[in-house]
């Protein structure tokens, strides 16, 4: 097979993403601020993926050519059919806090009662808000929309995930030499992607643990559009897999922003992935062979589409912004007479100052 990025070395890197029902079970047993770092955990499992998948493949390739009568591919699409492995864990997850048997009923209660903290009312639907009322509410969340557009965009400004090892032939190694590079940059991504994601869950921030990684993506294209040396491209492609640690966060922003019902969160996590993944079909069209080897429009389509994204991730940031800010107005509005004369009471007895006492008595609050 050819090294374009329609043959040979296409068949070794799979396109990857978390399925929106991982996040949408995390979103239902876990806090808000949980969330990022074992969404990470469940992405950098795909991540490292792309690492081992070369370091196998180089292996099986520059080994078992021929071996038995059969060529090295069939051998690697044999030995690393893992679909069956795949399907044990379903058997081995809980269910939702309130429904499942093999908690006692105070574990459940403790389970429910830290998600109904964490947002202000409790991680269930009514007997009236159906999945089909998820959806009607999701799609008349004017966030959802702008949330789909931008993972349409910065999918398929990080397309080059399903051409990493074409780009990576770029540099002129053999074919075994080749897939060996591919990996270490996937292991730096999946190291970046863990700790970016522990830190936004310490910090509660979400808008600057996506993006500076799309910037980091737009930088690395930079440097491939401006230079054909070794050196230079091989740094790129580290600056351009990191950008997945930014992706990583996507559909748990979209989680935290559109946390209840659960119902619509689901809606929501659907909408925005199911319509995210219309960059990926975009994306491979985007890495022609006719633009090889440098792949120049491939990378300015990326710079073009990531900014986008940037773009509107601002504005989901603002929209989360002004809303954090009229709940704030209202709470202080309301904070008069016995009300305010309890948190100053409340205040005196911790041995906190009464701006203290007021952080603690907050409402929900989105994370941006």
């Amino acid at each position: 097979m050819s090294s374009s990025p329609h043959g040979f070395y296409l068949v070794f890197q799979r396109p990857h993403s978390i399925p929106e029902q991982s996040i949408c079970y995390l979103g239902g047993t876990h806090a808000r601020r949980e969330l990022a770092f074992r969404s990470a955990l469940l992405y950098g499992g795909f991540l490292i993926s792309n690492a081992f998948g070369s370091l196998m493949a180089a292996g099986i390739l520059s080994r078992m050519e021929g071996n038995r009568g059969i060529r090295a591919w069939r051998w690697f699409d044999t030995l690393l059919d893992s679909h069956v492995v795949s399907h044990v864990p379903s058997f081995l997850l809980p269910d939702y806090p309130h429904n499942t048997r093999w908690l006692s009923p105070a574990q459940r209660r403790l389970a429910q009662v830290r998600l109904a903290e964490d947002a202000g009312e409790a991680d269930e639907d009514s007997s009236e808000e159906s999945a089909f009322t998820g959806l009607i509410l999701a799609i008349k969340d004017p966030k959802v929309s702008i949330f789909a557009m931008m993972s349409c965009s910065q999918l398929l400004g990080c397309s080059f995930v399903s051409f990493f090892p074409t780009l990576t032939a770029t540099l002129g190694f053999s074919t075994t030499n080749t897939l060996l590079l591919a990996a270490p940059p996937w292991v730096w991504a999946t190291a970046v992607c863990l700790l970016n994601a522990r830190n936004a869950d310490r910090t509660g921030e979400r808008f600057f643990h996506i993006t500076i990684w799309f910037w980091g993506v737009i930088l690395g294209y930079i440097i491939g559009v401006s230079t054909m040396s070794v050196g230079g491209r091989y740094v790129a492609m580290f600056l351009m897999a990191s950008g997945y640690a930014g992706s990583a966060l996507l559909l748990v922003w979209v989680s935290n922003a559109v946390p209840r019902p659960p119902a619509k969160r689901s809606a929501s996590i659907g909408i925005v992935n199911g319509f995210g993944n219309i960059g990926s079909l975009m994306g491979s069209y985007a890495w022609k062979s006719d633009w090889g080897p440098d792949y120049h429009p491939s990378m300015y389509i990326g710079i073009a589409s990531l900014a986008f994204a940037i773009f509107l991730a601002f504005v989901i940031r603002c929209i989360l912004v002004r809303q954090n800010s009229q709940w704030e107005k209202e709470e202080l509005a309301n904070l008069k007479g016995a009300e305010r004369a309890r948190i100053e009471e409340a205040a005196r007895l911790e041995g906190v100052t009464f701006e203290e006492a007021l952080e603690r008595k907050k409402g929900f609050r989105y994370l941006y």
